[in-house]
């Protein structure tokens, strides 16, 4: 029903974000890696609303690819939208292009709620589906934090959020606390510890 929201970007959670649209209306919008965003700054976010028996929720995203990519992960048999938006927070979608190039089901196993056997079905239904974005892929540029013990915090629990355990988000902080960085740093160096 939506294709995209410009608005102002009014509150940052760990699991989502707030945005205010021109009429008043503010729209909670489920995100990947929501400190990717900027608060208080105007942003087109590209959204996706996902209607169920009990639910509508609707999701937001950087950029039109990684809508397209969310869409084509929707479509795998055992992906929902969590597991999908867990895969879209890692540093860029190039690894999830290069894992299925690949046939590499082991690297997608790495992430929450992915198992082996749901690993190889996005490598068998996404095989030669995801060439048009092979180009393309990547996520933008990271947003400044101005505290970064509080934007370390932030990054621990929008990991939690995607669905990585407290014990495995515990191990990473001393490694991560090594160097001062944004959320949005941080989450990206937790992935690649996380995934690799």
């Amino acid at each position: 029903m939506y294709e995209y929201i410009n608005g102002l970007i009014t509150n940052i959670y760990p699991a989502y974000l707030v945005i205010c649209d021109r009429s008043g209306v503010g729209y909670k919008l489920f995100v990947a890696n929501p400190y990717r965003f900027e608060q208080n700054v105007e942003s087109h976010v590209y959204v996706e609303q996902i209607v169920r028996e009990n639910e509508i929720t609707m999701y937001g995203f950087i950029d039109e690819n990684e809508k397209i990519l969310f869409n084509k992960l929707l479509n795998v048999s055992g992906i929902g939208p969590k597991s999908a938006l867990a895969i879209l927070a890692s540093d860029d979608a190039s690894g999830l292009v290069n894992a299925v190039a690949n046939d590499d089901a082991t690297y997608l196993t790495q992430f929450p709620g992915v198992g082996k056997k749901t690993a190889q079905q996005i490598v068998l239904d996404l095989k030669g589906k995801l060439d048009d974005l092979a180009a393309s892929v990547g996520m933008t540029t990271p947003v400044a934090q101005a505290n970064s013990n509080q934007a370390l915090s932030d990054a621990l629990e929008a990991l939690e959020s995607l669905g990585y355990s407290a014990k495995e988000v515990v191990k990473l902080e001393k490694t991560l606390a090594v160097k001062h960085d944004t959320t949005d740093g941080y989450i990206r160096s937790a992935l690649k510890l996380l995934v690799n």
